[in-house]
C-alpha cells in the first residue's frame, strides 16, 4: 500500500465515523466544538501526521464555520496529533502488511479517534481530555472557558 492508497482507506474510515471530507481533510461538529483531522505528509520521510484540531465556538468571540482553512491553516484552540503508539500506521518507511495497517487502523478508530472525538466534541468532554492531560490546554483558553 503507498500513501495514497491509504489516504482512501483513512477517508473510508472517517466517513463510516461520521466525518465529513471536506477541503482535503474530515470535520465533525457539535453545536460546541468543530473536530478536524488533517493528513500532513511529512517532507522527511514517507509518513503523515495526523493533525486533530479543535474548534471551540464562541472562544474569544470566534464563530467558526466550516470552510478551508480550518483544514489547512488554523491550528484551533485546541491541537494535538495521534498518540506515537500509532505511528507505525502512518509511517510508510516501516514496512507492515497491508491487512496489518488496515486492522491497526481499525483498531486506532475505535480505542482512540472515536471515543476523543465523542468527548472532543463538547466542553464538558475536552474539560474531562484535559483533567486527564490527554489534551493540553493553554491558560489563555482555560480562562476564557472559565476552568
Amino acid at each position: 500500500m503507498n500513501s495514497k492508497e491509504f489516504k482512501n482507506i483513512f477517508n473510508d474510515f472517517t466517513t463510516r465515523n461520521g466525518f465529513e471530507s471536506a477541503f482535503g481533510g474530515w470535520l465533525k461538529e457539535s453545536a460546541e466544538c468543530i473536530v478536524v483531522l488533517d493528513l500532513q505528509k511529512s517532507n522527511f520521510g514517507d509518513y503523515y501526521e495526523l493533525n486533530i484540531k479543535i474548534f471551540i465556538q464562541g472562544m474569544f468571540g470566534n464563530c467558526y464555520t466550516k470552510n478551508k482553512n480550518l483544514v489547512k491553516k488554523s491550528v484551533g484552540d485546541i491541537f494535538t496529533r495521534q498518540p506515537n503508539y500509532y505511528n507505525d500506521i502512518f509511517d510508510f518507511d516501516i514496512s507492515i502488511s497491508d491487512d496489518s495497517r488496515i486492522d491497526k487502523l481499525e483498531l486506532f478508530f475505535s480505542d482512540f479517534i472515536i471515543p476523543f472525538t465523542d468527548k472532543s466534541l463538547s466542553l464538558s468532554g475536552l474539560k474531562v481530555l484535559a483533567e486527564q492531560e490527554k489534551i493540553l490546554v493553554f491558560d489563555a483558553i482555560k480562562k476564557e472557558l472559565g476552568w
